[in-house]
């Protein structure tokens, strides 16, 4: 904890690296430094081959909370059936994900190369780039680029 504490005077940034039963864990300790940058990665790793998402929901909606609290959206092929996924799997993890952060506290994440157990970098990218065609052309920039420039002061 004391290292975390010196991270924001350096202007660092803090990736959480954490599976969907470690999330009840983190709005506490996300609250012990309120001016530190946090980034959830891999939206914690839910499990999407299973479809478990009710707890998760929950934990996720109290982590974005936080303001100081982000979100990557990344590592997703990995957590369903490498061999058979659709897009479709995914939309109500995105939906939990856009409803709780908002488009300004998210960004893309590739997972590359570890997504190639599951999908090419194509299809990762395919499967948001669908997610998001929706959203405005201003909102796809800021998560396709423009959180992540301000997150990590790039």
């Amino acid at each position: 904890m004391n290292g975390i504490s010196k991270l924001a005077r350096f202007g660092f940034t803090y990736d959480i690296l954490i599976f969907a039963d470690q999330l009840q864990y983190i709005p506490e300790f996300v609250s012990a430094f309120p001016n530190q940058k946090f980034v959830i990665d891999h939206i914690a790793k839910p499990g999407i081959k299973n479809k478990e998402i009710d707890l998760w929901k929950k934990e996720m909606r109290d982590v974005a909370k936080h303001q100081n609290v982000w979100c990557k959206i990344s590592g997703m092929v990995t957590e369903t059936d490498w061999k058979n996924w659709k897009q479709q799997d995914f939309v109500p993890y995105l939906d939990v994900i856009v409803e709780a952060f908002g488009t300004k506290r998210i960004m893309y994440g590739s997972d590359w190369p570890v997504c190639l157990v599951a999908a090419s970098y194509e299809n990762v990218l395919g499967v948001v780039e669908q997610y998001f065609s929706a959203f405005s052309e201003n909102e796809r920039q800021l998560f396709f680029g423009e959180n992540a420039i301000q997150f990590y002061n790039l």
